[in-house]
């Protein structure tokens, strides 16, 4: 197939590829778009260098469909990308590859998780930057996500591993011994 193909923005993994003079009438069934669950501002430490991290980013966007990127400007640091990511390892590993692949020097904000705001008399919304934070007399709730996680491991660590689970806010469900060697935290 010669697509011709010029952005990463022309076309989705998982996209279903037809005849124009056969076509099907629905996408073919299995591929789900992978949704960014972390988020960081990322911009060039040299504000000439946003072309550059604008090309690398589309290039990573090719070999790696589940970064999102928008474009984001702040006061303290110029223009840069608003980024989501799968996870803080995914995050880390994006841009290491940014600073070793593209030799650019960046700086990352803290990242952060996408919040449900739900604010009186509105609809709820979803927002991924904390600078997008209604003040707090207006918000009714707020969500953020969470997780069940399950951690198998030998009985000798399931001390240090609920303190690091405690440190992270953290709730303790459950504790299961499932042989001598293994114990699985809830």
């Amino acid at each position: 197939i010669i697509s011709g193909i010029k952005t990463s923005k022309e076309v989705k993994v998982g996209d279903t590829i037809t005849l124009k003079n056969n076509p099907i009438e629905q996408p073919l069934a299995g591929y789900k778009e992978a949704t960014s669950v972390v988020f960081c501002g990322t911009f060039p430490l040299d504000g000439d260098k946003y072309q550059e991290l604008n090309d690398a980013l589309e290039k990573l966007k090719l070999n790696d469909a589940s970064i999102s990127f928008q474009k984001e400007t702040s006061l303290a640091l110029g223009h840069g990308f608003r980024c989501g990511f799968l996870g803080l390892l995914h995050m880390e590993i994006i841009t290491e590859r940014l600073e070793r692949e593209f030799n650019l020097e960046i700086i990352t904000t803290a990242p952060s998780v996408e919040y449900r705001i739900k604010e009186v008399n509105k609809e709820p919304y979803l927002i991924s930057n904390p600078s997008f934070m209604p003040s707090a007399q207006a918000i009714e709730n707020m969500e953020e996500p969470v997780v069940k996680l399950e951690i198998i491991t030998p009985p000798e660590h399931m001390g240090n591993i609920m303190d690091l689970c405690s440190d992270r806010r953290g709730e303790y469900k459950n504790m299961q011994y499932l042989d001598e060697n293994r114990t699985k935290l809830t």
